[in-house]
């Protein structure tokens, strides 16, 4: 927007003085990271999502969308190493609400794909959904994609996460033992094939080299609880810390950096946040964010 388009549609041409115009102005190009905080999950994921522009900003009637949750393991919710069931649910809902023709949910899992969807909730949580589809990965339906990013060239990606109209990142917050946390730029591991070990010989590069190709509209970050230790995997109620938030942004760099204070780190303490920052994925600088309470 620029200063004569933002004077006309605010009628505030006679009333702003030039500084706070261009600071007016300023604040309208900072990415927003919406917080919200309670004990009703999915009430708290819907008023992140509209302090955000709301679903129908992203869902168009008719659209397919990916619901990409964290459900790689085979761990019971209150563990914190999978996406809480309520928020992947509460996101759904949203989608079909906005006019979702169909709504995949799916992840490329660590421990038995069968166990990780049961015993995460998120399977059950969505059982009986119409127009919603939470099914294991078809290894077929994996494709050799052309990446040419600055440590993978080429990697084989999920079909059905290129290929859908909308694709919403869905993660859990919590502690990594290699990447320090895992947050939305982690979980898009979950939508790539062949040998993921590979890519922990230069993880930061390599997550930002799939990033910078799959589009990611919306990320909504699970702190509902948050592993703050021994993850990915976790395993023990004591590493777990209860904070009833969901955190929602257009901008995935941003709404990590964000997520990190809550482990009382800073974004620059994430090799996989300042990779995808100097990539230009988005802005890590927690004081060019605009963070709002919904």
């Amino acid at each position: 927007m620029d200063r004569r388009t933002f004077l006309k549609a605010s009628g505030a041409a006679t009333l702003l003085a030039p500084s706070l115009i261009r600071e007016a102005l300023a604040a309208k190009e900072l990415p927003l990271v919406a917080v919200a905080e309670g004990s009703d999950y999915p009430a708290i994921t819907r008023r992140a999502i509209n302090a955000v522009g709301g679903m129908k900003r992203f869902v168009k009637p008719g659209d397919v969308v990916v619901v990409k949750p964290n459900m790689g393991w085979d761990r019971s919710t209150e563990l914190a190493a999978n996406t809480h069931p309520q928020v992947v649910r509460a996101v759904v809902e949203e989608c079909l609400a906005a006019g979702a023709r169909k709504v995949k949910v799916f992840d490329n899992t660590c421990n038995d794909a069968r166990r990780c969807y049961v015993n995460s909730g998120i399977e059950n949580a969505l059982k009986g959904m119409k127009n919603v589809e939470c099914k294991q990965l078809e290894p077929e339906r994996f494709r050799k994609i052309t990446l040419n990013g600055q440590f993978l060239k080429e990697w084989e990606l999920y079909d059905e996460a290129l290929s859908a109209n909308v694709y919403i990142n869905v993660p859990v917050a919590k502690h990594h033992e290699l990447s320090k946390l895992t947050l939305g730029l982690k979980n898009v591991m979950g939508i790539m094939g062949g040998k993921r070990g590979y890519v922990h010989r230069n993880l930061d590069t390599a997550l930002a080299d799939v990033n910078a190709h799959v589009k990611t509209h919306l990320t909504v970050i699970d702190a509902t609880r948050i592993l703050t230790k021994h993850g990915p995997q976790g395993g023990n109620i004591a590493d777990v810390k209860v904070l009833n938030k969901v955190i929602a942004s257009t901008d995935t760099v941003a709404a990590d950096a964000f997520a990190t204070t809550l482990f009382g780190l800073k974004p620059a303490d994430i090799p996989v946040t300042v990779a995808a920052y100097k990539r230009g994925l988005g802005e890590m600088n927690l004081d060019k964010i605009r963070v709002v309470k919904a």
